[in-house]
């Protein structure tokens, strides 16, 4: 899931990310659209709902039995290292520059960053999603 997007690049390349990672759905909030070019066969196979809010959805999604991970910068923050996902997880992505707003960290169950040794100080977002994305499927190479 991830917050309005102001690049149609970024939302292309996390829905291509999507699709390499076999991850089938993805909920864009926002009037963001996905380039075929940049998303390649995913924007084909990569179902993405457009929502106009991300909070309103994030408590229904606990309801169904996903855990609630933001990728984000926080001050208690886990590394992505040292993260166990649980295997119902939805990765919850913040803007480019604003990322996730602490009304939305507020909803969250767990908050993990990636380290990161030089600058920027931080990854573009759709860089962090398949980063992210990869981690997950090391732990869960089952799909």
């Amino acid at each position: 899931m991830c917050a309005p997007l102001k690049s149609t690049v970024n939302l292309s390349r996390i829905v291509r990310a999507a699709g390499c990672f076999g991850i089938m759905r993805v909920i864009a909030c926002g009037g963001g659209k996905v380039d075929p070019a940049i998303a390649r066969d995913a924007a084909e196979t990569v179902t993405v709902e457009s929502r106009r809010s991300l909070d309103p959805l994030l408590p229904r999604l606990r309801d169904d039995g996903y855990r609630l991970v933001g990728l984000e910068q926080a001050t208690d923050s886990i590394p992505l290292p040292d993260f166990a996902f649980p295997r119902r997880t939805a990765l919850i992505l913040g803007g480019e520059r604003e990322g996730l707003t602490d009304e939305t960290l507020s909803l969250l169950d767990d908050v993990v960053e990636i380290p990161v040794f030089g600058l920027p100080h931080s990854f573009n977002v759709a860089t962090a999603t398949a980063v992210a994305l990869y981690e997950y499927c090391r732990q869960w190479p089952e799909g």
